[in-house]
């Protein structure tokens, strides 16, 4: 059974931080606390880890991750963000969004959508994700965690326990964090698109 650290909504622990990050670093998979609901995270170039994930979702290649990034400076490193968007994702982060932006040469093809080359970007508003992000110094591969069969996502860290407790290295009590997730915005046309309705609203969009 996977450990469990409670972590602070406000002001995490270091420690606990950098033991979290140190799991990933060996190739972990931890459950962490976002703005919008709890999330799957491991390194961003773990292959092994990213099958893990896959099977805990039970989902296809054909499904995307996110990176989670600490701000739109790292985001820029793997996203191509134009003018147009830099404006929008500036007034929308740190929040619940995500953005389906044009992929930089430094994303692994298999992160990648196949014919688009695109990568799914955000900025969580969320103190434990922000700690996490700085210890690790590079994004965070993510998903929502939604398992199988299941509507919405679990909120309660001791039933993720039961839930998955052996199957993911490390589960994060960060309080609970909602059940909705993030708004997803395709921003490879020439107008934003909401792929998504989610926790973000939408009223900046339109």
């Amino acid at each position: 059974m996977s450990p469990l650290f409670q972590i602070h909504p406000d002001n995490p622990q270091q420690r606990l931080i950098r033991g979290a990050v140190e799991l990933l670093r060996q190739g972990g998979v931890i459950v962490y606390p976002t703005d919008s609901c709890y999330a799957l995270g491991c390194q961003i170039g773990d292959k092994d880890a990213l099958e893990q994930m896959r099977r805990i979702r039970q989902v296809d290649d054909k499904h995307y991750f996110t990176l989670m990034c600490r701000d739109m400076a790292e985001m820029s490193v793997y996203a191509n963000i134009d003018n147009v968007a830099y404006r929008l994702i500036k007034n929308l982060t740190p929040g619940p969004y995500t953005f389906i932006m044009p992929a930089m040469k430094v994303v692994p093809k298999r992160l990648l959508h196949p014919k688009r080359k695109t990568v799914g970007v955000r900025v969580p508003d969320n103190a434990i994700s922000q700690a996490l992000l700085a210890e690790l110094g590079e994004p965070i591969l993510s998903t929502t965690l939604l398992l199988p069969g299941e509507g919405d996502p679990i909120s309660d860290p001791y039933d993720i326990r039961d839930a998955i407790g052996n199957q993911v290295q490390l589960i994060i009590d960060g309080g609970f964090c909602g059940l909705e997730a993030t708004t997803v915005v395709d921003l490879t046309g020439d107008m934003p698109e909401v792929v998504r309705q989610g926790k973000g609203s939408a009223d900046q969009l339109r």
